[in-house]
């Protein structure tokens, strides 16, 4: 039976690396790259209605508080339930958008979820969801872990406890535009390059962005050289910056030296391997 009122936190995503290894005959890329969880989270709230709406709120709701190319609506329609289940989802948006961070998947991923809770679809494999989003196979299993393929492969990993100073410069990046511009050749899969390594470090779309966006680089420069930093990288296709830290202290002074340069840029402290 559904509940009259859910709640659901979807938690955001950190790139910890990420590898292009070439573009595949069908168009789409294929990855090799270590994501974990962090605790900044949109909330979806669920609730019986006389019909389906899905609404926006939050700091970084549309303008128009919904999305023409809306992934919730688009995950309803993939079960042919849009016009089947009768519900008001209100999205509380705290992910910043077109950041890297997830945003849409890791909604679309918990809808799936509590679907599969309810009992209104059947549980399938995790590689089932790719079509609907790159991100949502890893964000269905919402723990440390390497993806490859073009996001259908999941694999169990460690990666340590780190607090993070997280920050979104004024621009946003386009998945889309990002990955045409990246110069990889077609079929290319150079993963055996990376599984025998013990130590990954990277993301293959900064390079884009340092040569075409002086603000990312002077952010990003600026970020890498604060005391105590671990490492600095953008986050999936960006645009969003984070700096690696061992002790929390160590995050929260960042921000506050980070605020005091770029005072209207968006910035969090938040961390990983949340229990």
């Amino acid at each position: 039976m559904i509940p009259d009122k859910t709640n659901i936190l979807t938690p955001a995503k950190l790139n910890i690396f990420l590898k292009v290894l070439g573009k595949r005959k069908d168009g789409y890329h294929n990855l090799f790259t270590g994501v974990t969880f962090i605790n900044l989270y949109d909330v979806i709230e669920i609730k019986k209605s006389d019909k389906t709406k899905i609404i926006y709120k939050g700091p970084f709701k549309p303008t128009s508080n919904f999305y023409k190319d809306c992934i919730i609506k688009k995950t309803l329609n993939s079960f042919d339930l849009l016009n089947e289940i009768k519900l008001k989802i209100t999205i509380i948006k705290n992910i910043p958008v077109q950041g890297g961070l997830g945003s849409a998947s890791t909604n679309a991923a918990s809808i799936i979820k509590w679907l599969e809770k309810m009992k209104l679809i059947p549980k399938k494999k995790l590689e089932n969801y790719v079509k609907l989003g790159s991100d949502i196979p890893c964000c269905l299993y919402q723990k440390n872990c390497i993806v490859m393929g073009t996001g259908e492969k999941i694999y169990p990993k460690n990666f340590p406890k780190y607090y993070f100073l997280l920050l979104k410069p004024n621009f946003s990046h386009s998945t889309k535009k990002m990955y045409n511009k990246l110069n990889v050749k077609k079929n290319s899969n150079n993963k055996n390059l990376y599984l025998n390594k013990k130590k990954i470090e990277g993301n293959d779309f900064e390079k884009i962005v340092f040569k075409e966006n002086k603000k990312f680089k002077e952010i990003f420069n600026y970020v890498q050289n604060i005391d105590n930093v671990i490492f600095t990288r953008m986050t999936g296709s960006g645009s969003c910056i984070y700096a690696a830290f061992k002790k929390k202290e160590y995050a929260i002074n960042a921000n506050k030296i980070f605020k005091n340069k770029f005072k209207n840029l968006w910035s969090i402290v938040c961390e990983n391997n949340i229990p």
